[in-house]
């Protein structure tokens, strides 16, 4: 990555609409160097293309190595471009994994392999995992040949299986037409039916008719097995409770959740009948829901919805059964999110966002709120805005995505209140 300082100026010229060279010279207005009279370089769109920054952040469970998506813009093709980098959280040294188009990595439960998303054959992405070995970069295989991009992927916690999200497409509704076309005729295509709510999205166009729904593969390879169905989207974050058999997730199963987009309950499926368990039925958003080290407790977040025009998500926690229900955060005017349990199942770590900064909170299970990372940095260049996920090390250091709306971002790491660039 460039470097923080100059970045810094690099980012401040755009802001001010002068070249970080004027403003070394502010700096030292007596110089007569040659460098001093050096031609100014403005901002202009090609230094778009020069811009990087760190995304989805992943230190591994020893906390000896993070893993990141390193994102930038490609100039000769006008898409984005990414590839995971390996941090060494000692020296500072990186390297790449030697995947171009590689993302969403995710450590195994031991630290020793490493899974992602990348292209595999057909040019479709797919889940590939990585061994890794001496410190190295490892050797990686696709692990799958899934028709659509897979996401939301979560490792068992024995290692064998991985869980993930995948869309299913239908073939949805259409008028037909009522001639035949007659043969070597270049007809439209057929008036399509739209029966969905939500049928379009900012920056995608129409939506294609189907549902995501979760899947387990073997960690070294095989058959995909669909868990869920239906006319229901199961997605988002998904948590594997300690005995490999059952996954949590939240999702609405009620006939209009169109219609009811705020509502959500947590779910539990099991991994080898299917069979579906709901654990929560209040009216409101539960969501992001994660199991406890040692399988009692479930963590997530959400509120009774009173139809109002703003509500916090509080984090609360239940038995795994989905009785005592107890919030945590009540009294905490901020919205909590992402909920991550420390190793030792005794507090949890959330991010919320105070006066334009997204951090990292702890909080015990009897609700004391200690903040312990800052400076969280959501991913579009263009829309500057705070944000960012964590992920937690068995002995508590939390990697990020650091930066501020004048600095993509970087790898951050804390060990404690604040934070430091890795």
């Amino acid at each position: 990555m460039t470097s923080r300082l100059h970045r810094a100026a690099f980012a401040l010229a755009l802001t001010l609409g002068v070249a970080p060279c004027a403003l070394a010279h502010a700096a030292s207005p007596a110089s007569t160097t040659p460098e001093a009279v050096a031609p100014a370089h403005t901002l202009t769109p090609r230094d778009a293309f020069a811009l990087s920054q760190a995304k989805d952040v992943q230190i591994s469970p020893d906390g000896k190595r993070i893993a990141y998506t390193r994102s930038s813009e490609d100039i000769l093709t006008d898409n984005a471009r990414s590839e995971v980098w390996l941090v060494d959280v000692a020296s500072g040294q990186q390297v790449p994994l030697g995947v171009p188009g590689s993302s969403r990595a995710r450590w195994s439960p031991d630290g020793t392999r490493l899974a992602y998303v990348a292209k595999g054959p057909g040019d479709k992405p797919q889940i590939w995992v990585r061994w890794l070995s001496g410190g190295g970069s490892g050797t990686g295989a696709a692990i799958t040949a899934l028709p659509e991009g897979p996401s939301d992927i979560a490792w068992s916690p024995d290692g064998k299986q991985i869980g993930f999200t995948m869309f299913v497409p239908e073939e949805g509704t259409s008028l037909g037409s009522p001639l035949a076309a007659p043969e070597g005729a270049k007809w439209a295509d057929p008036i399509k039916v739209i029966t969905q709510i939500n049928y379009r999205e900012d920056g995608e166009g129409y939506v294609r008719p189907g549902f995501n729904h979760i899947f387990v593969v073997p960690a070294d390879g095989g058959a995909p097995r669909q868990l869920t169905s239906g006319a229901y989207d199961d997605g988002g974050a998904l948590s594997w409770m300690p005995d490999g058999r059952h996954i949590v997730f939240s999702t609405n199963h009620d006939k209009d959740w169109e219609r009811d987009p705020l509502n959500s309950d947590i779910f539990s499926v099991d991994t080898t009948t299917g069979g579906l368990t709901q654990l929560t039925t209040r009216h409101g958003p539960d969501q992001e829901p994660v199991v406890s080290p040692d399988g009692k407790r479930i963590a997530f977040v959400g509120f009774d919805d009173k139809e109002l025009g703003y509500q916090n998500s509080v984090l609360s926690v239940m038995n795994a059964d989905g009785t005592d229900v107890r919030a945590l955060t009540a009294g905490f005017d901020r919205d909590l999110g992402s909920p991550r349990w420390a190793a030792d199942g005794r507090s949890l770590y959330a991010t919320y966002t105070d006066q334009g900064v997204t951090k990292v909170a702890r909080v015990t299970l009897d609700g004391k709120i200690t903040t312990v990372a800052e400076g969280l940095a959501g991913s579009e260049l263009d829309r500057p805005y705070s944000g960012g996920g964590f992920s937690v090390s068995k002995d508590g250091a939390v990697a990020f995505p650091w930066g501020d709306p004048t600095h993509p971002a970087d790898v951050g790491l804390s060990t404690g209140p604040g934070s430091r660039s890795a």
